[in-house]
C-alpha cells in the first residue's frame, strides 16, 4: 500500500499545481527506500528546504523536503517564464520570494499526504515550520531507522526533486493497514520516464470539436422524404446553450458569441457523460 500512497500523492500534487502555472508540471514517484534518517538528511544540507509536519493522530512528525532545482523550476514555472534562460547554478541562499513559493508548494503537499494517506489512516498533516538547515530538521534520533520516497517534478524541459522522510516508529502502528492490497490498485513502480514521454505525447494529440446548436429528432419515413433545398426549421435562439463534442461525445454546455469577428464558444459547465444518454438526430 506504501506504494500506492505514493503513486496518488504524486498525481495529487501535479494536479494541485496544475491551475496556477500555464506550463506543464508533472510529478512522479522516483522510488522508496529504507535507511538511516540521518543519512537522509545529509544528502541535503543548505541543498533544499524542508518542511515539518506533525500528524496528531500518528502522534509523529514527517518531513518533505524540495531541493534547490525544485525550488528554482517551480519559480519560473509560477512566474510565467518559457524555459529559455539557464537555470539557477550558483549556490546562493533561497530568497524570500523562493521561501513563501516553497512554503505554499509544502502546504499543498499536506493536504496531498492527508488525501493519500487517508486509504489506510485519516491524519490531517499541518506544517509546523520550514527549515533549510539539516541540523534543525531533526524530528528523531539521527541512528533511527526511516522510509525516504523521493519524487520527480519536470517543467520548462527541466527538473528537480522532492523527498518524504518518515521515521519507521511512526509506520510501524500502520503495518496492518499497510499490508492490505485495494481491489484494482496496483502499486507496481512506474518508469517516470515512460510517464513523461506519454503525458508529453497525449498533450500534442489533436482533438477535433463539433458544436452542436440543436438537434432535431426524425423518423425514418421523414428522412427518406427530404428534397435539396428543402430547409429544416431550428427552434434555437442566440440565448441557447450550444453542446460542444469530442468523438460524438458530450463534454461542455456553451454559450455563442463573437470576438475579433469570429464566432466564439464561452463554456458554461461540463457535461456528465453517465447522464448524457446517446441520441442519435439530426444537428444544425
Amino acid at each position: 500500500m506504501l506504494q500506492l500512497i505514493f503513486d496518488r500523492l504524486a498525481t495529487a500534487c501535479g494536479d494541485g499545481l496544475k491551475h496556477l502555472a500555464a506550463s506543464s508540471i508533472l510529478y512522479s514517484l522516483n522510488g522508496v527506500e529504507s535507511g538511516r534518517f540521518g543519512e537522509f538528511l545529509d544528502a541535503y544540507d543548505m541543498k533544499a528546504v524542508v518542511g515539518i509536519f506533525s500528524a496528531p493522530a500518528w502522534d509523529g512528525h514527517i518531513l518533505v523536503g524540495l531541493d534547490r532545482d525544485f525550488v528554482f523550476t517551480m519559480v519560473e514555472a509560477l512566474f510565467g517564464a518559457d524555459g529559455s534562460e539557464q537555470p539557477v547554478e550558483d549556490e546562493r541562499a533561497f530568497s524570500a520570494i523562493e521561501l513563501r513559493i516553497a512554503q505554499m508548494i509544502l502546504e499543498q503537499v499536506g493536504r496531498a499526504l492527508e488525501s493519500s494517506f487517508g486509504l489506510v489512516s485519516k491524519t490531517a498533516f499541518h506544517l509546523e515550520r520550514t527549515e533549510t538547515r539539516m541540523e534543525f530538521a531533526v524530528i528523531g534520533r539521527r541512528s533511527n531507522k526511516a522510509i525516504q520516497a523521493k519524487f520527480l517534478i519536470q517543467a520548462l524541459s527541466r527538473g528537480g526533486e522532492m523527498f518524504i522522510i518518515i521515521p519507521q516508529s511512526v509506520l510501524n502502528p500502520l503495518r496492518p493497514s499497510l499490508a492490505k492490497v485495494l481491489t484494482g490498485e496496483t502499486s507496481t513502480r512506474r518508469d517516470p520516464r515512460w510517464a513523461s514521454q506519454i503525458a508529453a505525447e497525449v498533450q500534442k494529440t489533436t482533438v477535433h470539436l463539433r458544436a452542436v446548436l440543436e438537434e432535431r429528432h426524425l423518423t425514418l419515413g421523414e428522412i427518406a422524404g427530404l428534397k435539396v433545398g428543402q430547409v429544416i426549421a431550428l427552434d434555437a435562439t442566440p440565448a441557447t446553450r450550444i453542446k460542444l463534442e469530442g468523438n460524438d461525445k458530450p463534454l461542455f454546455w456553451c454559450h455563442a458569441g463573437q470576438s475579433q469577428g469570429a464566432y466564439v464558444l464561452r463554456i458554461d459547465e461540463a457535461i456528465s457523460q453517465d447522464k448524457e444518454g446517446a441520441e442519435h438526430g439530426v444537428a444544425g
